[in-house]
């Protein structure tokens, strides 16, 4: 399974696959891009199983990218890993299509549990 992970912070990225793999997903081929448009070029070269975004990133945010997969019609898993958690934003979150939502700072456990009815 493959696994797209988009933040435009390098570290972040970092963090992010690594505390997947100590919630039991390192099996799993992960790949990263920069920001939302980055993203979207590589969905289109080789689309991911599971995309992690943060939401606020350049050129395009997270629930642009978002926006833009549903416009295509492109049904891949879609979550957020971001530090960006209110209400209306976890709602706006879900009507684009997305199917969870992990609010910074997260532990292994928060993305297992939030992942264990997306990647199988």
């Amino acid at each position: 399974m493959r696994i797209l992970i988009v933040d435009d912070s390098k570290a972040m990225r970092g963090l992010v696959r690594r505390a997947l793999r100590q919630a039991g997903f390192g099996s799993h081929d992960f790949s990263e891009a920069a920001n939302g448009k980055e993203a979207l070029d590589q969905i289109h070269q080789q689309a991911p199983d599971v995309v992690l975004s943060d939401w606020n990133m350049p050129e395009m945010s997270g629930i642009e990218l978002l926006t833009a997969l549903r416009g295509e019609e492109c049904s891949v898993k879609f979550g957020f890993v971001t530090s960006e958690g209110t209400p209306e934003m976890k709602q706006a979150a879900i009507d684009a299509g997305a199917s969870f939502f992990v609010t910074k700072p997260f532990t292994p456990e928060a993305l297992e549990e939030a992942l264990s009815g997306v990647i199988g």
